[in-house]
């Protein structure tokens, strides 16, 4: 390392203040004071766009990468309809809101946000979560994520976050991945980050599937009425199948294994006719309440808790039609956080401000100018008729001499309406210009302990082992040891328990006093259990299979909604003991157990024999174990889960059906096997399984 380089590596951060060498400057070679925050009209005001520092910065950006999106850029999109519950014409204009029988079509895209398109769908990122509503009024686009805050309060500081987060620059290492030091450097030097690099090392991180994930819209928005009075709202996205997730060693299997996991799930749930299906929710404050919390509505890295602010219910998403051309449409639709309908605004979130900025600019360089919006994907089914004209892929056949406001050669047209128009909710401005983050925003630490007091014990656990991971890959010990005193903020214990798995010294307590407030809707373990469509269960057969067994626990789970497959060791069929053929899915070479939710092995001497002496079996049975996932046997098939070593497993065959930590036996495949098989399916883990000691 050369002398500048150390210097600068041991520089603090007042070393690189104005007046300084290297100092921060502008394209055009201007120094910037600050480059934390955006220009406001007031602290709490709208984003300035004389801000030039921030335009350029953002514009920079955006224009990073060709073709492909720089955040967001893998994803899985896919066609579907809203339909409200009841009408809400008493606090929005929106008219797709404004009764049960108004029908939306809509195109949904969900994606991961750190990766290249060629990355895996797996990995522990944020899950993007955008809704394109093609309502009569025109296009409303809800561009949210799987997780309710983010990670930075002013959209300036985006560019640095995604700069850090994304392969380092020097060696384009790692790929779609945050357990690197660029990324913990940031995150440790910016106290705000913290409640979402919580949620990012929980499970949500690692949804089991797209259709058991949450999706929230982030920021606080406005709905506004036809008589022009506002009401705060945040919305909330809830799975029908209930929010679950994979667990860390799986995850990173699937990659291996089938790295298109999620996306395939969406694409055959929806053509077997398994929709997938959301409520969307809403959190409304009056206006008057805006300052009734101990947080501030406009910080979006704050939740309000349900417990404060119910979630009500306010209509269905349903899914039911896969794209045509994964290019033409899931790649080409452009979301933008600007695109509203009249009865939905703004608030002054600095955060939001950027983004409607920034998506705009992103889609006038990826799509090819002005006019993606006349991609068949992202065109509304509402009447588009302006003066806006040529550009490239202009795709209309504008007819007339004129193409200006106002005219008379043209007949006035088109002419302004003087109904259902859009108005922006009317709000007093007023502030001096400044570079300032509210004091309101100060409180960075109250919410992430907030939601480590949420959790299980075992998401806690994952929760300690998910930093663990991600610090042990960062190679510079004084980023370790940065992001344990930053954690140590949050809860003394949590600081302590990942230190001491990453080689750093754990710290003091400072004996910082904070709530003890948890809030139940935000641990996965307080979800929808039960439901098992499009589960997948894996049955594991060989030559001699109890056949009627087999085709029992398939029926009864098939029945339920299941997807379930017959495995052998090779593809064809297999002969059953009474002289048939069982035709075999897949072979189980080709395949794991961490693609699947469940393991059954039906009895039959020879087949459980056979496959016994089979290692690649036997490593199936105990790795889904390990999972903490529901595993069956019937008759003979429990001297597989001894023989592959499952803790406390007997090989002799049961006399009755018994369950022992989601392990369930039974001498034969009756209706109260499969019934007991199938509840235990819909817990979907078994987290008090002791699996530690298990070596799969």
């Amino acid at each position: 390392m050369s002398d500048h380089e150390d210097d600068a590596k041991n520089r603090d951060l007042e070393g690189a203040r104005v007046g300084s060498e290297g100092a921060l400057t502008t394209e055009t070679g201007v120094r910037v004071e600050d480059t934390d925050n955006s220009l406001k009209a007031g602290e709490r005001g709208p984003t300035l766009l004389e801000d030039f520092h921030f335009r350029e910065k953002m514009t920079h950006f955006d224009h990073e990468r060709i073709p492909e999106r720089v955040v967001h850029a893998r994803g899985a999109g896919a066609y579907g309809y809203f339909q409200p519950y009841e009408g809400l014409s008493d606090l929005t204009a929106a008219h797709f809101l404004s009764g049960s029988d108004v029908v939306t079509p809509v195109f949904v895209r969900f994606s991961t946000v750190a990766g290249s398109r060629g990355s895996a769908d797996t990995v522990r990122d944020v899950r993007g979560f955008a809704v394109k509503f093609y309502t009569e009024q025109g296009n409303y686009d809800l561009v949210g994520n799987n997780m309710p805050v983010f990670f930075i309060q002013d959209g300036i500081k985006f560019p640095d976050f995604v700069h850090a987060v994304k392969p380092e620059p020097h060696n384009e290492i790692p790929q779609a991945q945050s357990a690197h030091d660029t990324l913990w450097d940031f995150v440790g030097l910016q106290p705000e980050t913290t409640h979402m690099m919580m949620w990012l090392m929980s499970d949500r991180a690692i949804p089991r599937s797209y259709r058991t994930m949450q999706g929230f819209g982030v920021h606080t928005f406005r709905f506004v009425n036809a008589e022009g009075r506002g009401t705060f709202v945040k919305f909330h996205w809830k799975p029908k199948l209930g929010t679950h997730s994979l667990v860390w060693d799986e995850a990173q299997r699937i990659q291996g294994k089938d790295p298109d996991y999620n996306r395939r799930d969406l694409w055959e749930a929806i053509e077997r006719g398994q929709f997938p299906e959301w409520e969307l929710g809403v959190q409304l404050v009056p206006e008057e309440n805006e300052h009734d919390f101990d947080f501030d509505l406009l910080d979006a890295t704050k939740i309000i808790p349900e417990e404060r602010v119910p979630v009500r219910p306010i209509g269905k998403l349903v899914l039911n039609r896969n794209p045509d051309n994964f290019f033409a449409e899931t790649e080409q639709v452009a979301f933008h956080t600007a695109n509203v309908v009249p009865g939905i605004d703004f608030t002054n979130d600095p955060l939001l401000q950027a983004r409607n900025f920034s998506y705009l600019d992103t889609q006038l360089l990826r799509l090819g100018g002005s006019n993606f919006q006349q991609i068949p994907v992202n065109r509304p089914v509402a009447e588009v008729n302006n003066n806006q004209r040529d550009g490239f892929a202009q795709h209309r056949v504008h007819r007339g001499k004129t193409s200006y406001f106002p005219n008379s050669l043209g007949g006035g047209c088109p002419a302004l309406a003087d109904e259902g128009v859009y108005r922006h909710y009317t709000e007093k401005v007023e502030g001096d210009k400044i570079r300032k983050r509210a004091e309101s925003f100060q409180d960075h630490y109250s919410q992430a302990r907030l939601f480590l007091n949420s959790l299980a014990d075992w998401e806690r656990e994952h929760l300690v082992a998910a930093f663990r991971f991600e610090l042990g890959k960062c190679e510079e010990l004084s980023v370790r040891q940065q992001a344990v005193a930053n954690l140590v903020n949050v809860d003394h214990a949590l600081a302590v328990g990942v230190a001491e798995g990453i080689g750093v010294e754990p710290p003091e307590d400072p004996g910082t006093s904070g709530h003890t407030d948890s809030s139940p809707a935000l641990s996965q373990a307080n979800t929808a259990f039960g439901d098992l469509t499009g589960r997948q269960v894996a049955v594991l057969v060989a030559h001699g299979v109890d056949g009627e067994a087999a085709e029992a626990v398939r029926d009864s789970l098939v029945d339920r909604g299941a997807v379930v497959e017959f495995l052998a060791r090779s593809d064809g069929a297999v002969g059953t003991r009474d002289g048939g053929d069982l035709p075999v899915d897949r072979a189980y070479t080709t395949v794991s157990s961490v693609l699947y939710d469940a393991v059954a092995v039906p009895g039959g001497a020879d087949s459980v024999a056979s496959l016994s002496e089979d290692g690649e079996a036997r490593h199936f049975v105990l790795e889904a174990y390990k999972h903490n996932k529901t595993v069956a046997a019937v008759g003979q098939g429990t001297a597989l889960l001894s023989g592959a070593g499952v803790p406390e497993m007997l090989s002799e065959p049961p006399l009755d059906t018994e369950t022992v930590d989601g392990v369930v036996r039974a001498p034969g495949a009756d209706q109260r096997f499969v019934e007991e098989f199938a509840r235990l399916i819909g817990l979907h883990r078994h987290w008090d399984r002791a699996t530690a000691a298990v070596s799969a």
